[in-house]
Parts: C-alpha cells; structure tokens; sequence
C-alpha cells in the first residue's frame, strides 16, 4: 500500500491504528503497511519485523508524554544506513501512522533528528485532507518548534511555540480550548490518535524468569510474563471463566495431560503456579515446562485478559469500551513447535473478532495464519 494511498473510514467507535509508515526508519524506507485485528509481520532475518513493531512501540510511548531521550535512546541506530548528513551535519528519521475511528481516518507524520543532538523538526497531523497541525524547526537554537494548528475562528491559524522532545498531538489538548468548530476539529483528531496509540500493552515472554515463585501482590501481568503466577492467583479467584479458557489453551499448548492450572502458596509467602495432571494431586510446577510451553501460557493468558490485569496505562478519561487494546509481540512463534503456533494464532483471531483487542506481532512462519478470517500477513524482504 503507498503511504498517499487514503484509507476509506470505518467509522470505528474505537480508535484503532489501520496503517504504519515507516518512511525512512533503520531498514525501511518510503513502507507502508496495513494494520487489520491481527498482523503478522514475516519474513527473513534482517528483513525488518523487529523494526516495525520498535516504531510502533516509539509512537505509543510519545503519545503517553514520555520524551524523545527515553524512547529513542540511541537516536542514530534509527537512521537508515546510508542515509547522508545534510550541510548542517543533520541526520534522522520519519515515522508515522494513521488512526481511524469516529473522527474518520487520521494521520500523523513525524520527522526527528538524530544527529546531531536529537529533536523533533517537523510533525504533521491531517485529516478529510485538511491540515490541523504542524510542527517545525524555525531557529536550531532554540529547545522548541513552531507550531501552527486549524482554528476556523477569527484567525484560521493559532501559533504557539511547543517543546521540540515531545509529540505536539500529545500536547494538543493542553492547548486548544475547544471553542470553535475547527477547534473541536483538532481536538477530536488529536485525542482519537492518542487513544489508539497508547492502549498498548508490549509482551515478550522470558521463560527464565516465569520459573521463579513471585509475590501474589504483583497481580498485574508485566510484559515479560515473570509474574504469571501472580495474574494466575488473582484470576482464579476472580474470574472462573477466564480461568477455564487458560486451562484449556494449556491442554492445547502443553505436553502430557493437563486438568487445570493451580496456583501453589508458599512458605515464604510467594506463590508458584502449577499444571494439575490427571491422577489426584498430580502436578507440574511451571518451572520445569519447556521455554516454548512456557511462552505459549504467557502470550495465551495477555489474549485472554484485559487492560485491568495487564500493566498498561489507557486513558483514563475515555471509557474502556471506547478503547481497544493492542498486543505487541515480536517474535510471537519464538520456541513453539507447529501445534502451539498454530493454537496460538487461532485464539489470536478468535479474541481480536471480538473487537476488543488487537495483536501485532513478528513471526518466523506465517504459514498457519495465511488464509485465516481476520489475519492480515504482512511479507517483508531484506
């Protein structure tokens, strides 16, 4: 898809992100690729998936008010190579998206500079073909852009300057008071890209660390998954049927038989998490599973929960069922022989139909989800 090609609205009453630019960012350049309820990016080493899912990941944590310093703290990695110094000595990077939702399709452009000290030069917010906001670099000297964004009033324009670390869109509704109808315009466009770009929640399984007993407290799932124990304490408890479903991913995704998945209380006061086999107190801690079983239950159990058992922050002026959550996992079939994958991809696209999610992930093989109803398989060449 060509990064001009427009996008037709859905009228989603959820905010979602329906298409990634990555106009010149580390390998890519001038790519656009389509974002349905699950994507899989694949393709060989080198061919991008990590880079992809990085920017996407760069974008929600701008949009959350983080600073360009945290997100990008090696700003020169994200220069595609080759990519010549200006006669300023100036090097960088262009990322963007675009979000569809009841404001329509919205899309936001972003030019950062790398080198020689790392700012944002220029940021473009457009929607119905209008502009509603730019951003740009005016005097080097200065921390801040000129920003101009859509008035519709007694000035069709507002300037102001804005911090040149942070994403203006971000900052817009601190800004803009909302009188006018452009006004309001601006506003709905700026919330509607920050809403889908923060309900994000980045999962990377690490197996070494899902094998230690942990803290019942810690019962919001971290995105290594190292306190599955935790989340699996609470949800037992409070959620039968949740429950229910995990177990039976695990009989699907697990060797040998599995009855349920138990929840072992301590000495110490930690908790570890158990499979219950078939013959009466017969059990497997989770310690001694493979990194591929153990990935499987970890990436299982975020696709089966929700923002509130997930560590990730939405917005929390915006009611949840106007949100919808999205799953970052690079290399999601990372360990996991063909059955798992295949289980794995088929509770994806049954979770994300549902509306409320949505996964983006990296893969080696795409070869169980092409043709599946609802995967959209993205194919990258080095």
């Amino acid at each position: 898809m060509d990064a001009n090609t427009p996008l037709t609205s859905g009228n989603s009453p959820r905010p979602v992100v329906v298409e990634l630019r990555l106009s010149a960012f580390k390998s890519h350049r001038g790519a656009a690729f389509p974002l349905g309820p699950l994507t899989l990016f694949t393709g060989a080493s080198g061919s991008g998936k990590s880079s992809a899912l990085q920017a996407y990941e760069a974008l929600a944590r701008l949009a959350a008010g983080e600073e360009l310093a945290a997100v990008f703290p090696d700003p020169a990695a994200c220069v595609p190579e080759r990519a010549e110094a200006d006669r300023q000595g100036r090097r960088g990077f262009r990322i963007g998206c675009t979000v569809d939702g009841p404001a329509g399709p919205v899309r936001l452009d972003l030019a950062v500079q790398a080198e020689p000290e790392l700012r944002v030069v220029g940021e473009r917010l457009t929607a119905g073909g209008q502009t509603l906001l730019t951003t740009a670099l005016r005097d080097p000297s200065r921390s801040s852009v000129q920003a101009a964004w859509h008035t519709a009033g007694a000035a069709s324009v507002t300037r102001a300057p804005l911090p040149d670390d942070r994403l203006g869109t971000a900052l817009l509704p601190l800004r803009v008071a909302g009188k006018t109808q452009g006004q309001l315009r601006v506003l709905a466009a700026a919330e509607q890209v920050v809403v889908a770009l923060r309900s994000v929640f980045v999962c990377d399984p690490q197996p070494q660390l899902m094998r230690r007993p942990v803290d019942p407290r810690e019962s919001r799932l971290r995105r290594g998954c190292d306190n599955l124990a935790a989340v699996l304490h609470r949800t037992r408890r409070q959620c039968a049927r949740r429950h229910a479903r995990l177990a039976a991913a695990a009989r699907a995704g697990c060797a040998g038989e599995v009855a349920d998945l138990a929840v072992d209380e301590l000495d110490d006061g930690t908790v570890r998490a158990l499979l219950a086999r078939g013959d009466a107190g017969a059990a497997t801690p989770l310690g001694r599973l493979g990194e591929g079983e153990l990935r499987f239950l970890g990436l299982a159990l975020v696709l089966l929960t929700g923002p509130g058992v997930l560590a990730v922050e939405q917005a929390a002026e915006v009611p949840s069922a106007l949100q919808s959550l999205t799953v970052l996992a690079d290399g999601l079939d990372r360990c996991l022989d063909a059955r798992q994958r295949s289980e794995l991809i088929s509770l994806g696209a049954e979770m994300c139909a549902r509306g409320h999610i949505r996964l983006v992930g990296a893969v080696g093989d795409a070869s169980a989800a092409r043709g599946a109803a609802g995967v959209t398989v993205v194919d990258l060449v080095p």
